[in-house]
């Protein structure tokens, strides 16, 4: 018993004092991974332009179901499957936001991604122009 007990204190000691991989500092909407300091990604397309959804798009379903909203971090995307994790990154300024697929599109040859309008502002570095040269990720688990 006295065995027993002894291991869990050294395991309690070991575990308060080791240092976390990765912190998860403030939730944002749904998605808790956009102040994570470690993100295991794989790179998905290079140099690719992003743009956002118009607001009179609130409220409406989109592709998987979901009620589109722009204050939530979320994207759509031609292929990829719905919630999946990706990392966008502006190529101006080196800004990156974590958002879900949840809808398809965008629906023109020159654009790769639409973001909700809160990913996209979090990102921009003029936040009057309507999109950016982007790199896109994959986060894998």
């Amino acid at each position: 018993m006295k065995k027993y007990f002894s291991i869990l204190f050294l395991a309690f000691l070991f575990l308060s004092f080791s240092k976390p991989t990765f912190r998860v500092s403030k939730l944002k909407n749904s998605i808790d991974l956009q102040d994570t300091l470690v993100l295991n990604t794989k790179s998905f397309k290079k140099n690719v332009h992003a743009s956002y959804y118009s607001d009179k798009l609130n409220g409406r379903k989109t592709a998987s179901g979901e009620i589109f909203n722009n204050t939530k971090y979320t994207a759509a995307h031609k292929t990829l499957n719905f919630g999946t994790k990706l990392k966008v990154t502006n190529l101006a300024n080196n800004k990156s936001v974590v958002v879900v697929v949840n809808d398809r599109g965008p629906f023109s040859k020159v654009r790769e991604i639409d973001l909700s309008k809160k990913a996209f502002m979090e990102i921009a570095t003029n936040k009057n122009q309507g999109q950016l040269l982007v790199n896109i990720a994959i986060i894998t688990k």
